[in-house]
């Protein structure tokens, strides 16, 4: 019985980590896409959705299994309920990745991207997505508070991209709907690094029971 409930627990741990570099991957490809229009990463970024949704399910069948059939307590308990949690925000890593893969068809004055800061958030949210995977692989309390942090300068750079935005329209630089199609990406990067946070936030509660400043049980 014993045996059998550490197995289950290691393949949580494994498709969780699976997941994550899945969503790292969907996230850098997206970026690349964005920016290069290369249609092949574009493809690999709408099967890597797919495969992330996936996991999703496989994953939140082990949770539910061993929440039921073996009833994990303290530590093991805590990471199995935030599986479940971070799962979720993966997911939405992945659609948020194909959704900037998409709008990246309709943005073909490729000139336009270097006039605002959206490789810089885009770089910004890919290693907030990494740190956050790689925190969570680790245990990493530091790491996670790292990618919190961080959360700030995704914000800042949101904002400024709206602002380099506004000033080209007034300017008539440009197509008002690439410019709008644009902030969307923005935003879903946005979206992205909020995502990462939460997994971050998790992997804090994992590690020390305390989440939103609240103590969560050991």
């Amino acid at each position: 019985m014993r045996a059998e409930y550490d197995r289950q627990l290691r393949e949580l741990e494994e498709e969780l980590f699976d997941m994550g570099s899945m969503c790292q991957q969907a996230v850098a490809f997206s970026g690349a896409v964005l920016i290069g229009d290369d249609e092949t990463l574009r493809e690999q970024v709408c099967s890597l959705e797919m495969e992330i949704d996936k996991k999703d399910r496989q994953i939140e069948n082990i949770c539910t299994g061993l929440l039921l059939r073996q009833t994990p307590v303290a530590g093991d308990l805590r990471f199995v309920s935030a599986a479940l949690k971070i799962v979720s925000d993966m997911e939405r890593i992945g659609d948020q990745a194909a959704n900037i893969a998409e709008l990246s068809r309709y943005i073909s004055e490729k000139p336009l991207l270097e006039k605002v800061h959206i490789s810089d958030i885009c770089c910004v949210v890919m290693n907030m997505v990494t740190d956050s995977v790689e925190a969570l692989v680790k245990k990493d309390e530091i790491l996670a508070r790292k990618v919190i942090g961080d959360d700030d300068i995704a914000d800042e750079l949101f904002v400024r991209i709206k602002e380099e935005l506004v000033s080209l329209i007034q300017e008539n630089r440009t197509e008002p709907q690439e410019i709008l199609d644009l902030l969307m990406a923005a935003k879903y990067f946005e979206r992205v690094g909020d995502h990462a946070v939460n997994i971050a936030e998790w992997v804090e509660f994992i590690v020390t029971g305390m989440h939103d400043d609240r103590e969560c049980g050991h």
